[in-house]
């Protein structure tokens, strides 16, 4: 099995080398001298930093994870979210999964979907602030990222009505009820354009790192009842269609897809899309294991996007112990990241909140899928998603340590796939004293510094730097400092001596 370490170490050439170490010239105004100077070549270094997504969801369906209760103040929700980027720092994480949009609904300002009945009890009413803004300005200060997390057709779970403009409430024959829950039928053209609406404000208004949907699509099937789309399927074939209705339903999720895809990319294309499936990939299966087919019941075609490049990311939802067999981690992980796209990457999505539960589900557990994880890392495996954060709020077992400790070296989220070609500019870094006075010049906005310190013949990522950093004191030493853009890129490094 690989291990992390030599993911942890970003080589370069040594320190006291200037073999192939670039540099560059500046020109600055001595206070001193009413001329203008030539201040001495920059040296520049080439580092790496390590690459690994770190992410917890955060549930806020049913009040699961936020907020507590439906009755808070503001300031007591504002509070619960510091400590919910609290946590995730503490835990190294380095991304949040926020649900924004449970159910048709929204935890933050849209003109387009009603407030959240878990912000007040009541689907509609203001809660007073933005929460999704206030999580993202708390988690960015923390060099966190922000994903928007969006159930893209479940129009009610827990709320008691739907008011406008619910979809529900201005368009009730293009939603049904089906088990405990409604959902919105994929098949109308209708309902899928309201999803890529609300995807693209978001996109445009909130400085997200990405837009991320769950594996509810047509809705997992109640025994003997049918979805009753049978309306929207009579009227495509009546109209010409000739697909079977499975394939129609699966043209439909899958139209859906490309148009968000396409939406998110044409808006803001350093903003990751992806989708967490559910973990057992079909129609096709790894030797041994058997469960659930999405392919046929959920009608997603999860390695079709994936071929057609219409998601960066699969999460596939691996919700089972690495012992048991019908479903064990490791033939899934190797199967998921042996049919990626290249540039693109597979999280694994683990059951965090079973955590303690029973016997299968020690802490040591999700430390061995970690590793398994990481083992695939050279294939397209690019880290973990662990659901759901309750038991990092509780540190639960000591799993908040634990995970400080399994993500002990700071490391960035993988590079978009669209990154390939780009190059970012490296930063300026001026000594002041015992200070490091850092900008970002680069077109391309940002998302950090990276901070290197000395290590054998090259250099290990010390620190990730929010992008807002302006000063910062390392101690002394000699130093490189990198800039890194919202695309995931990263710049050559400027080495500095700090006395």
């Amino acid at each position: 099995m690989m291990h992390l370490l030599p993911l942890l170490l970003a080589c370069a050439q040594p320190a006291d080398s200037d073999t192939d170490t670039g540099t560059d010239s500046t020109t600055s105004t001595d206070s001193g001298d009413p001329g203008t100077s030539t201040a001495p070549p920059r040296e520049l270094v080439p580092v790496a930093a390590p690459r690994e997504l770190r992410g917890v969801w955060i549930a806020t369906v049913w009040n699961i994870n936020f907020p507590s209760s439906q009755s808070l103040s503001v300031s007591a929700q504002q509070a619960e979210l510091q400590a919910l980027v609290d946590t995730a720092a503490d835990a190294h994480l380095n991304a949040l999964f926020f649900q924004v949009r449970p159910e048709g609904d929204a935890l933050y300002a849209s003109s387009l979907e009603p407030w959240s009945n878990v912000l007040t009890g009541t689907q509609g009413q203001d809660p007073g602030y933005d929460p999704l803004q206030t999580l993202i300005e708390k988690a960015h200060a923390r060099n966190i990222e922000v994903h928007a997390w969006l159930n893209p057709y479940r129009a009610k779970a827990a709320s008691s009505q739907q008011v406008a403009p619910h979809l529900a409430a201005i368009h009730p024959e293009w939603v049904y009820s089906y088990g405990s829950s409604k959902w919105m039928d994929p098949g109308i053209v209708g309902v899928r354009q309201r999803l890529v609406d609300v995807c693209s404000d978001l996109v445009s208004r909130y400085e997200l790192d990405g837009v991320h949907f769950d594996d509810y699509f047509y809705p997992y099937p109640e025994t003997g009842v049918p979805f009753p789309d049978s309306a929207t399927y009579d009227a495509y074939t009546a109209g010409g269609g000739t697909l079977a209705l499975a394939d129609w339903r699966r043209q439909n999720v899958t139209s859906a897809i490309a148009d968000v895809s396409a939406a998110v990319a044409s808006i803001d294309d350093s903003v990751r899309f992806g989708v967490a499936p559910f973990g057992i990939p079909a129609p096709d299966k790894p030797t041994g294991i058997s469960g659930f087919d999405q392919y046929a019941q959920l009608y997603a075609d999860t390695q079709g996007w994936m071929d057609a490049g219409l998601v960066d990311y699969l999460a596939p939802q691996l919700y089972w112990p690495s012992t048991q067999s019908a479903q064990a981690y490791e033939p899934l992980m190797a199967w998921w990241t042996g049919h990626v796209l290249p540039g693109h990457y597979i999280f694994g999505g683990n059951y965090l909140s079973e955590l303690g539960s029973a016997t299968k589900w020690p802490l040591s557990e999700f430390l061995t899928e970690a590793e398994i994880t990481r083992s695939y890392a050279d294939q397209g495996a690019g880290g973990n998603i662990w659901y759901q954060i309750a038991p990092l709020l509780e540190n639960r077992l000591g799993v908040k340590s634990a995970f400080a400790t399994l993500y002990a070296t700071p490391a960035l989220t993988p590079p978009l796939a669209n990154s390939s070609a780009r190059t970012v500019a490296p930063p300026n870094v001026v000594v002041s004293g015992d200070a490091l006075q850092l900008s970002y010049v680069d077109a391309a906005p940002a998302r950090a510094f990276t901070l290197y310190a000395p290590h054998g013949e090259g250099w290990a990522l010390e620190r990730v730097l929010p992008a807002d950093t302006t000063s910062w004191t390392p101690g002394p030493g000699r130093w490189a400092v990198a800039a890194v853009s919202r695309h995931g890129v990263e710049s050559q490094a400027v080495v500095v001596q700090v006395p």
